[in-house]
């Protein structure tokens, strides 16, 4: 049921955006992730729902290798993600980067880069000078964009105590420099932001892991040790079956 409102929520979000948006920024957008990722959750537990139900060993067997195969990746990831970490930086990096070319594209990308900058106050990728990659914010004299040398409304300091937000904040802050400009808004990068967040938050994620481990390697097991059952009661109606004749029997 989960699955299945993930890929109701996907493609609702897929529905109401633009043709040409949605294929400019289709390998960055949630909506389709959200889509892939219900489409294949409801394969796998229809799989192990149906299959205990029927008692059906395919089925079963399919639920079993599925989660772990996925267990194994998730475990592979954890793995070449701490060494490989500086290639792992470099791909997140590349990520962002990528994310923040299709800012405007995608009112969901965009939704969620901002909703990153302000939790994690920070500005884009490895500066606030990295949003002169977009289009519109680029910081050339031959961009005739209103948005041009200006970084989004989320890199803004916000003041508590001040009464009506200013959105245009970020305007002309890529020509300044980074002491002028950290008056006003977040200078630093997210990758470093979510770099020592990570660390400082090792216990948390080590805890979500086990969380999302624990329920697959149950799930394994007792898919595993219904399959044996099955299996044991085949062989016993096979082996009623031809001893029946028996006298002995």
């Amino acid at each position: 049921m989960i699955s299945m409102v993930m890929v109701a929520v996907g493609v609702y979000a897929r529905l109401l955006k633009h043709a040409e948006a949605a294929m400019a920024c289709l390998a960055v957008d949630p909506a389709v992730l959200l889509i892939v990722v219900g489409v294949l959750t409801f394969l796998i537990t229809f799989c192990g729902c149906v299959g205990s139900l029927r008692e059906n060993i395919c089925l079963l067997q399919a639920f079993s290798v599925c989660l772990t195969v996925i267990f194994l990746l998730q475990l592979a990831a954890g793995v070449l993600g701490f060494v490989f970490s500086d290639k792992a930086r470099g791909k997140v990096s590349e990520i962002i980067n990528g994310a923040i070319v299709h800012y405007r594209d995608d009112l969901d990308l965009q939704n969620l880069i901002d909703f990153g900058q302000k939790e994690f106050s920070c500005c884009g990728g490895v500066s606030y000078k990295d949003w002169s990659q977009n289009m519109y914010f680029n910081c050339t004299a031959s961009n005739p964009s209103r948005e041009r040398c200006a970084v989004p409304f989320s890199c803004c300091l916000h003041d508590t105590q001040q009464a009506v937000i200013n959105t245009m904040c970020g305007h002309g802050m890529q020509a300044r420099g980074y002491l002028e400009a950290s008056a006003f808004i977040h200078t630093n990068g997210c990758i470093d932001k979510l770099v020592n967040w990570t660390h400082s938050n090792l216990f948390l994620l080590g805890g979500i892991t086990l969380g999302l481990a624990l329920p697959q390697l149950v799930g394994i097991v007792l898919a595993q040790l219904l399959i044996n059952q099955i299996r044991d009661q085949v062989k016993l109606q096979l082996y009623n079956q031809q001893h029946r004749a028996d006298p002995w029997y």
